[in-house]
This record gives C-alpha cells, sequence and structure tokens, in this order.
C-alpha cells in the first residue's frame, strides 16, 4: 500500500485550543513520513458553538473523508455514547482523545496513556514492582494510573482532594491490573513517602492555575518527578524539585507520544516519537500544545 498516494485530513475538537501546535506537530511528522496531510481545529468555543453540536461535528468529519480526529477537554468523556465502536484502553479508561473514521463507523481510541508510558520509559525505565505516588485522580490521573498499571508498578498510591475520585479511579483499574496494588490515601505526603518515583497529574502549576499541588518538601532527592504539565514547560513543582536534585520530566513528551500513536492509527504508517517530541520542543513563546 502507498500511503503517499492519499491526503490525510485530520483534527482536533475542543474548547479554548486555538493556540494549539497540533497542526503543526501532525503535519511536520506526517510530511517526513512521505505523507500529505491537512490537520484544522474545531475550536468550539471560538465557533460559538454549543455541546450539543459534537455529535452532528462527528458525523459531518465522517462523511466527509476525515481519516480522523483528536479529542480534547471537555469532550474525553462526552463523544464516548457516540462512538460505535470503543477499543479496550478507551473502555476502560472512560475517556476518549483519538477518533477514527473508518469503513463509515466511528471507533473512539485513547493514546493518552501510552504518551504517558513512553514519557517514563524514556526518563526513568521501568516501573515494574516500584512503589509510584500518584496526585491527581481525574482525567489525566486515570490515563497515568492505568499507564502504570500496564507498566507493572507494584503499588500506585493515589491521592486526590476529591477522595471519592481517588477510590472510583483504584476500584476501576484493580481488576485491571491485580498485580498493582492501587491504594487510596488521605494526604500528598502519605504518598510520597517511600515512593521511587511521584507522578503529578492535577492542573495546579498551568498557567491559568499557578501554584504547586502540594509541599515540595514531601519530597526527596532519591525520588524523581513527572509533572504531566507542559505549558509552562517549568512549572514552580518542577523547579522546587530540580532544586532538591531530583530527575524531574515535564508532559512534552507524553503529549508527543499521545500524538504520534494517534497518527500511527490515522495513517496505518508508523511515527518517529522521538522526532515528534523534538518538534514539539522546539521554541514557541506565544502558542501552547494541546
Amino acid at each position: 500500500m502507498n500511503l503517499s498516494l492519499k491526503t490525510y485530513a485530520l483534527g482536533l475538537i475542543g474548547r479554548g485550543i486555538s493556540a494549539t501546535r497540533s497542526p503543526m506537530l501532525h503535519e511536520t511528522e506526517a510530511a517526513a513520513l512521505g505523507l500529505t496531510a491537512t490537520y484544522r481545529v474545531f475550536d468550539f468555543d471560538a465557533m460559538g458553538w454549543s455541546d450539543a453540536g459534537l455529535a452532528d461535528l462527528l458525523n459531518l468529519m465522517r462523511d466527509a473523508g476525515f481519516a480522523g480526529t483528536n479529542v480534547t477537554h471537555p469532550f474525553k468523556q462526552s463523544v464516548l455514547p457516540l462512538c460505535d465502536e470503543l477499543s479496550d484502553d478507551a473502555r476502560a479508561l472512560g475517556a476518549v482523545n483519538t477518533v477514527v473514521f473508518r469503513d463509515g463507523k466511528i471507533y473512539g481510541e485513547n493514546t493518552d496513556w501510552i504518551g504517558f508510558q513512553w514519557l517514563i520509559e524514556c526518563a526513568f525505565g521501568t516501573v515494574a514492582g516500584q512503589h509510584i505516588a500518584q496526585i491527581g485522580a481525574g482525567g489525566a490521573g486515570s490515563a497515568t494510573a492505568y499507564a502504570l498499571g500496564r507498566m507493572g508498578a507494584g503499588e500506585v498510591a493515589l491521592f486526590d482532594p476529591d477522595a471519592g475520585r481517588s477510590a472510583e479511579l483504584a476500584a476501576r483499574l484493580s481488576p485491571l491490573f491485580p498485580n498493582t496494588k492501587f491504594m487510596v490515601v488521605q494526604g500528598a505526603e502519605w504518598a510520597i513517602v517511600d515512593a521511587i518515583g511521584v507522578v503529578q497529574a492535577t492542573p495546579i502549576g498551568m498557567a491559568a492555575h499557578p501554584g504547586v499541588p502540594f509541599d515540595p518538601s514531601y519530597m526527596t532527592a532519591q525520588q524523581w518527578l513527572a509533572d504531566i504539565i507542559y505549558f509552562p514547560a517549568e512549572t514552580e513543582l518542577l523547579t522546587a524539585a530540580r532544586g532538591q536534585g531530583q530527575r524531574v520530566e515535564n508532559g512534552t513528551r507524553m503529549v508527543a507520544g499521545q500524538a504520534a500513536a494517534a497518527l500511527a492509527l490515522f495513517t496505518g504508517a508508523t511515527p518517529d516519537f522521538t522526532r515528534m517530541f523534538e518538534s514539539l520542543s522546539a521554541p514557541d513563546t506565544k502558542r501552547a500544545a494541546a
């Protein structure tokens, strides 16, 4: 099959995403693979659309010949019932970040966990059998905890200010990964103590949510920190952890990895994860990735 003969129409659906770098990321990698791709952004805020228009947009994209679309906030859950079929990962996570149109059907996939797994493997190596602390059990936290289970973490201590979210996540993932113990704890410090590494999966630290999600002094120099925020690239928590001598990584690799896995689903090609990471890491002070 000669993939280069086809032009791939791709997209991103969400709110407040006009500044996304996703078009550059996907189109640049497609060109490097010898493909032609056009990537359109459907920002419901900029277009003045209501959430009720999601189904119509998906049907329009399918009928117009789009190969697929990425899905981001606030539609990762609401898109679920609009899909004809869901991958096992999307069903387990209860979220879709990648939609593929094929043979007149809408397929829901999730590649967020793939991006996080790649981040951990590149930055910190294996977590098999290890005790990991995770702060945050929302949508992003579901993907990171799922990836930790897939990678064979021995224990994952979960803390979220909303204890119900931590409990729900632990209950949902425990049957899927019986060799990983998902524990709900009552404070960030109790999650972090004795952990090999710390996963920061809350929005605290983003440009719109400044600050730190917990006291950095809870961590030690021997622990690594993965803060999945990517804009800004250097959060207050990362700066503090660096100052304590910790190994740290921001969320850029997770974004690039999930995009690479999505592009593979859209095209059937094999994107270069590292090349996409380097493309996304190139300085751009005016735009944020999505």
